[in-house]
C-alpha cells in the first residue's frame, strides 16, 4: 500500500473503529445496560442489528477487494446509508435511554473517527472510480486479515441483537404487578438504579403518582421522561405532602473498589443517612403513609457454611456485608414504631437485563467462563420480575410485615452457575479463577465472589406466593 497513502489511513482508521466499536459494545451495550434484553431498547436492537451486518461486509469487502469504475459509486452510496442510519439511531438511543457521559464521548469518538474515514477512503474511491468496473483482490497483509476478524465479530453481534428483536416483539412487555391495585402516592429513594428504574416505571405504566429522590434529579427526570417528580433533598417536600407508600432502596453499590475504611463509611452514609433522613421527614409530616418498604439483601447472615439451610429467623452474621444490612434496616425500624406497615426484602443477588447478570456471563459470551474457588460457595438469587410482583403484593396484601428473605426457592452453588449458564450459552467452563489472589487484591469485598449463604424465602412460601423465575434454569431461559 506503499503507493496508496489515502487507502493506508483510512484501513488504520477502519481498525482503529472495530476496536472502539467492540469495546463500546462489550462495555456499554452488554455489560452495562444489557440493551439485548432491554424490551424498551427494541427498535435500538433492530438498527444495530442492520449496521452491524452492514459493517461485516463492509470490513470484509475493503479487507481484500478493490472497488473500480462503477462499484466505487455503488460503496459510496452504501456509506451515505450507513451515515444515515447511525444518524436515525442516535435519536432513537437518545429517545430510549439515558446515556452515561462516557457513552456519549465514546459514540462522539466513534462518529469523528468514521468522519474521517469516510472522507480518506472517499478519496480512494475517487481514484478508483476512474478505473475499469470490477471487483479487483488487494493483499492488505495482517491488517486484511484482521478486518475479517472484525467482520466476523461484528456479524455475530449483529444476529443476536437481530434476535434479540425479533424475541422481544414475540414475547410482548412483561406483566405489569401494579396495574391491578388502588391507585398510590409513592415516594421511591433509589429510584435510578438498576431495581428502581424498573419500579418506578412500572409504577407510572400503571397510573400511580410518583416522587424520586435522586442526587441528580435533572438526570432522573430524564430518565423517566419528565413522568415522575425528581427531587433532591426530602427538605424540598412539604410536611403535608401525602403519600401512601414510601419504598427506600437507596445506597451505593457494594461492589467496586476495595472496602477501605473511608468506602465502607461511605457505604453506609449512603444507606443509614438517607433512612434516618427519611425517617426524620416522616415523623414530622402531616400524613404518614400507610406501607414502609425496605431493601436489604441477604449479607445480613454473614459468611455462612453452604449446608446451612437460612431463613428469616437465622441469626445475624459477621463481617462488613451483615454490618451494613443490619445498620440499614435497623434505621429504618422506628418506621414501625410510628404505627407504619414495614416490609423488609432481604435481597439476593438480582438477575435481570443489567444489575449483577451481564457481568457474570460476559466472561462465559468471551468463552473464558469458570468457577471461583472451589466453585461451592452457595449463591441466593432471584428475578428481577419475582422482585417487583413482590413489591406489588405488599402494597395490596395488607398482612404482609416484618423480614423476609427475597430469594428463589433454587439456591445453587457458584460452579453449578457457570455450568448452567455455559451450557445455555453454549459455551466452554474452563477457565477456574483461585480464591488466593483475588482475596489478596479485594480484601474483604472477596467475599461477594467467594463465600455466600444458602437463604430461603421461607415466610414468602408460607404466605402462598409462588415464584414466577423459581429455578435458575428458568431464569436463566428468560435473561440469557
Amino acid at each position: 500500500m506503499a503507493d496508496l497513502p489515502a487507502l493506508h489511513w483510512a484501513i488504520t482508521l477502519l481498525l482503529c473503529q472495530g476496536f472502539l466499536g467492540a469495546l463500546d459494545t462489550l462495555y456499554h451495550h452488554e455489560l452495562t445496560v444489557a440493551l439485548p434484553q432491554r424490551h424498551s431498547a427494541r427498535l435500538e436492537l433492530a438498527i444495530h442489528a442492520v449496521r452491524s451486518c452492514f459493517y461485516g461486509v463492509l470490513f470484509l469487502g475493503i479487507a481484500h477487494l478493490a472497488f473500480q469504475g462503477v462499484w466505487a459509486i455503488v460503496i459510496a452510496v452504501l456509506f451515505t446509508l450507513e451515515i444515515g442510519l447511525t444518524l436515525w439511531d442516535f435519536v432513537v438511543e437518545d429517545r430510549s435511554r439515558k446515556l452515561p457521559a462516557i457513552e456519549r464521548i465514546m459514540h462522539t469518538v466513534l462518529a469523528i473517527n468514521a468522519g474521517a474515514f469516510f472522507a480518506l477512503y472517499g478519496v480512494q474511491l475517487l481514484a478508483w472510480s476512474q478505473l475499469p468496473s470490477g471487483l479487483v483482490p488487494i493483499d492488505l497483509d495482517w491488517q486484511g486479515w484482521l478486518l475479517t476478524l472484525f467482520a466476523i465479530g461484528v456479524t455475530v453481534s449483529g444476529v443476536r441483537d437481530g434476535l434479540a428483536a425479533l424475541r422481544m416483539q414475540r414475547k410482548g412487555l412483561p406483566a405489569n404487578p401494579f396495574v391491578m391495585g388502588a391507585y398510590r402516592q409513592v415516594l421511591v429513594t433509589g429510584g435510578t438504579g438498576f431495581i428502581g428504574e424498573a419500579l418506578v416505571n412500572q409504577l407510572l405504566d400503571a397510573g400511580h403518582t410518583v416522587t424520586v429522590l435522586a442526587r441528580d434529579p435533572l438526570r432522573a427526570a430524564y430518565q423517566f421522561d419528565g413522568r415522575a417528580r425528581c427531587v433532591r433533598a426530602l427538605g424540598k417536600l412539604g410536611l403535608d405532602e401525602r403519600f401512601d407508600v414510601v419504598i427506600n432502596l437507596a445506597g451505593m453499590p457494594v461492589a467496586g473498589p476495595r472496602w477501605s475504611a473511608r468506602r465502607k463509611a461511605k457505604l453506609l452514609a449512603s444507606r443509614v443517612a438517607t433512612t434516618q433522613a427519611l425517617l426524620g421527614w416522616m415523623r414530622g409530616a402531616t400524613h404518614r403513609p400507610a406501607l414502609w418498604i425496605q431493601a436489604s439483601a441477604v449479607g445480613f447472615y454473614g459468611v455462612r457454611d453452604g449446608s446451612e439451610p437460612l431463613d428469616e429467623g437465622a441469626s445475624m452474621g459477621s463481617g462488613f456485608m451483615a454490618e451494613l444490612c443490619a445498620s440499614w434496616e435497623a434505621a429504618a425500624r422506628p418506621a414501625a414504631e410510628l404505627g407504619v406497615r414495614q416490609v423488609v426484602l432481604r435481597l439476593g443477588v438480582v438477575f435481570g437485563p443489567g444489575g449483577a447478570l451481564p457481568a457474570l456471563l460476559l466472561p462465559l459470551r468471551l468463552g473464558l467462563g469458570g468457577r471461583m474457588g472451589d466453585g461451592r460457595q452457595v449463591m441466593s438469587w432471584v428475578h428481577r420480575e419475582d422482585v417487583l410482583q413482590v413489591m406489588a403484593r405488599a402494597m395490596e396484601d395488607a398482612s404482609l410485615h416484618g423480614t423476609y428473605n427475597l430469594v428463589a426457592p433454587e439456591p445453587v452453588s457458584q460452579a453449578a452457575f457457570v455450568e448452567a449458564a455455559g451450557a445455555r450459552l453454549k459455551r466452554p467452563v474452563w477457565l477456574h479463577v483461585p480464591a488466593a489472589p483475588v482475596r489478596a487484591l479485594a480484601g474483604e469485598m472477596a467475599e461477594l465472589f467467594f463465600d455466600g449463604q444458602r437463604v430461603l424465602p421461607t415466610r414468602l412460601q408460607q404466605a402462598g406466593y409462588r415464584f414466577h423465575y423459581p429455578t435458575l434454569d428458568s431464569a436463566l431461559r428468560d435473561l440469557a
